[in-house]
């Protein structure tokens, strides 16, 4: 077992993470999709509608072999689940979900970053779990840095696709409104923003194994049908990104990536007020196919944002990532303004179950800027840590007092100037700190 003060270090070492996006890789996924069809018609199950064509994405894209810390990995993660509601806590604490995975991998900048000794030990009794789960983490941070490359004047935010989306319809039996019926969803949108400007929206779909190249061909084929189920304007003109993480008990861990084109997903109806609160709709489901004859078409099953939705569709992008940010801070208060109440403000207005809340009471400065935010302590390897998630102070005021404008304006504004260190001398500890202004630090509890 390593000393607690190895694992930190660790957590904030570089190390290369192998991404796989190639020719070779879009057959292999299409002749899965392939017999994945043959099989649902043997067995007559529905119909799975996935996107018509998995391309690789370019080498230069990607800037593989990319290098990560496991801590941003963690960041990004503990970022994404914020709002996820996946434990039976009503409280703000899902983030810390990601702090599971300290010491799940190992690598340096010399090597590829693989499982570690606990992190095959975990996966023999937890494999979805830990895979799907790293799988997010991995997904999001290249997916960003894809992006970032394509779109350099421009800004990413991540969205849980669920909660964005139920802010227009009734995803499951238990929300109000006419229900969509179908399960199939993207798990992540990618906004693509610059402040006064139309934004762009990817479906990001993503999964995660321990089994193989095998089953990361299966899990591509099926994210493809994840991301077809949502559209952004015309028919089959929405592009996405779907990614399989394979995480192998001897080995490296490899991304497997592809990308369906298009010139949709651009949102560029009229501006809202994004400082506005924002009002369930509901949309009826289903997607519009393009008629061939005078004869009407049946809508497929999914979600179409058509384009008198794109304002709306935008506002709801904006305001649900505010309220992710604003529970990775722990603050209940400045949380529930942001979500409508089929989003699930309700669960941050009722009474929080014991050790499932998070309380925004902390304040720690690190390279010169204040931070606020919440605070977890407990015991790695015996010792006790303290580990700390939280917002740049003044944009979180922007934030609490409703500001979203100013807030999007400013991170648009001070994106490269953030610092990339992996450790905090003065706290002594790894930290990770993101463009949207969050921060994730982690360190041993002083006496």
């Amino acid at each position: 077992m390593k000393i607690t003060a190895e694992v930190l270090r660790d957590l904030a070492e570089p190390s290369n993470v192998a991404v796989h996006s190639n020719p070779e890789l879009a057959g292999d996924v299409s002749a899965a999709a392939a017999y994945d069809d043959k099989q649902r018609r043997e067995k007559e199950l529905d119909r799975l509608r996935r996107k018509p064509e998995l391309c690789p994405i370019p080498a230069k894209d990607l800037g593989r072999p990319a290098q990560l810390t496991p801590w941003n990995v963690l960041h990004t993660f503990g970022r994404a689940i914020a709002l996820a509601r996946r434990g039976a806590g009503r409280g703000l604490a899902e983030h810390w979900g990601c702090l599971k995975y300290n010491q799940a991998l190992t690598g340096n900048s010399e090597s590829f970053m693989a499982l570690s000794a606990e992190g095959k030990e975990t996966a023999e009794y937890y494999k979805a779990l830990q895979s799907g789960e790293l799988g997010i983490g991995f997904a999001l941070t290249l997916a960003t840095r894809l992006l970032n490359r394509r779109y350099p004047n421009h800004f990413v935010s991540m969205v849980p696709a669920d909660t964005a989306l139920r802010a227009g319809w009734a995803l499951t039996s238990r929300d109000s409104g006419p229900k969509s019926g179908y399960r199939y969803r993207p798990q992540f949108f990618a906004e693509v923003w610059k402040p006064g400007e139309p934004s762009r929206v990817f479906p990001i779909a993503c999964k995660g194994n321990h089994s193989g190249l095998s089953a990361s061909h299966a899990q591509l084929a099926s994210a493809s049908g994840h991301a077809e189920a949502v559209h952004i304007g015309a028919w089959d003109e929405t592009p996405c990104l779907v990614f399989s993480t394979e995480l192998p008990l001897d080995g490296p861990l490899t991304v497997h990536t592809l990308e369906a084109g298009g010139e949709g997903g651009w949102l560029d109806g009229p501006e809202h007020v994004l400082d506005h609160a924002l009002e369930d709709e509901n949309v009826y489901p289903g997607i519009q196919p393009p008629t061939q004859s005078d004869e009407p078409v049946e809508p497929e099953p999914g979600y179409h944002v058509s384009p008198e939705r794109y304002g709306w569709f935008q506002h709801a992008l904006a305001r649900t990532a505010a309220a992710g940010l604003t529970a990775f801070a722990g603050d209940t208060r400045a949380t529930i303004p942001y979500l409508t109440k089929r989003q699930g403000k309700r669960h941050f207005e009722g009474t929080t179950h014991a050790a499932t809340d998070s309380v925004q009471d902390a304040r720690h400065q690190f390279f010169g800027t204040d931070f606020v935010g919440t605070d977890h302590i407990f015991r790695l390897n015996r010792k006790r840590v303290e580990a700390f998630s939280g917002v740049a102070e003044d944009l979180f005021r922007h934030l609490e007092e409703g500001r979203l404008e100013q807030y999007r304006r400013e991170i648009y504004a001070r994106q490269s100037t953030w610092p990339r260190d992996t450790w905090a001398p003065r706290w002594n500890g790894p930290v990770s700190v993101h463009p949207d202004g969050s921060i994730l630090a982690m360190r041993l509890l002083r006496d």
